[in-house]
């Protein structure tokens, strides 16, 4: 147990899985995903927002990895990037290798035949990713016969197929549904179907569970957990919730304006914390031990500015440690104990205290 988080087994493993040799990428004989100095800039109407700066991480087929931090901390765009779905606005420098291949700068056709094939992403809110005017059902299908070369019947069997695995309460009737017609958590389940209709070697879900109950919440992971084991999956888990890095990952990336903030396993980050930063966002989790009316924990300060780069550590602002030397350089990710990264001129003394 770390500040009220459960880490589940006695390697801190994540529920339903095993830890494997993710942190230098042997698991499944080498890396599968390699992104390497990953820098994301906007340039719209004179003005540079700088949302990645230099994010470098690998994951290995059968892993798990999860990337937190609050909204806007470059997250959701660097798995944009890899997926090549960034606006033209955006100039994407840096690498991304796939399998060997590098996406960054790839022809967008040879992305779009990647995309679900090899990489599929499950994003936020499916009531806006779903076609409203479109039944479910033939959604996915369309994607399975654009990619797979299928015929019409089966990409009707596959589609039923997926909707069964995925758990969906009569699969058969609800093909012909429309995305109103289910509830939020049937909407999530359509995604992930849809996301693996093509048994993607990587998949990335965007705060796929933000939106739902608890319960359906741990439903939802158990199923992607229980998918990635079946296929043997690379999972990355976009989110803001550190219960669920904490209970279903092997390795954790916690991320602070655009960067790369600390990095470590699962166990190790959670029960050494050596950023001030991820002890803000540990200490802000409510308690459910807290006296009623208790206000609720927060992190004083915003996130900063990205389109003003200023000297100095981007978090010294919010900083209760913050010295002299905090504001006058950035500090870099740096490997100082086995395994375990962390940007900070003075970190915390490591525990969960």
């Amino acid at each position: 147990m770390v500040d009220g988080l459960q880490l589940d087994g006695a390697a801190g493993a994540p529920r339903g899985g095993t830890m494997t040799a993710a942190r230098d990428g042997r698991g499944g004989g080498g890396p599968l995903l390699e992104v390497t100095d990953l820098h994301v800039r906007f340039r719209q109407r004179g003005r540079q927002v700088f949302a990645v700066n230099g994010l470098t991480y690998k994951i290995a087929a059968s892993s798990t990895l999860a990337i937190i931090g609050e909204s806007g901390s470059g997250k959701t765009v660097a798995s944009r990037a890899i997926m090549g779905l960034l606006p033209v606005t955006a100039e994407v420098t840096g690498s991304v290798r796939y399998a060997g291949r590098e996406l960054v700068g790839a022809k967008e056709r040879d992305l779009r035949r990647l995309r679900t094939n090899d990489i599929a992403m499950v994003f936020q809110n499916p009531e806006r990713s779903l076609n409203p005017t479109m039944r479910i059902g033939p959604q996915i299908a369309e994607a399975i016969r654009l990619h797979m070369d299928l015929g019409r019947k089966a990409a009707h069997e596959r589609t039923v197929d997926l909707l069964r695995r995925v758990r969906l309460p009569s699969p058969e009737r609800r093909y012909f549904e429309y995305p109103h017609q289910l509830s939020g958590g049937m909407r999530q389940r359509v995604m992930i179907a849809l996301a693996l209709s093509c048994q993607p070697k990587v998949l990335i879900a965007d705060e796929a569970t933000t939106a739902l109950d608890v319960t359906t919440q741990a439903q939802i992971m158990d199923l992607l957990l229980e998918l990635q084991a079946e296929l043997g999956m690379a999972l990355i888990l976009i989110s803001h919730d550190m219960g669920l890095a904490a209970s279903y990952t092997e390795e954790v990336i916690v991320m602070y304006a655009g960067r790369a903030v600390e990095h470590a396993a699962t166990k190790e980050l959670f029960s050494n914390v050596r950023m001030p930063y991820t002890r803000a966002l540990l200490d802000a989790i409510p308690r459910v031990d807290a006296p009623s009316h208790t206000v609720l924990p927060m992190i004083e300060g915003r996130p900063p500015d990205l389109s003003i780069r200023l000297p100095g550590c981007s978090f010294a602002p919010r900083c209760p440690d913050v010295q002299d030397d905090c504001r006058q350089a950035i500090p870099t990710l740096t490997e100082l104990e086995d395994g375990h990264e962390f940007a900070c001129f003075h970190p915390c003394g490591g525990g969960n205290g």
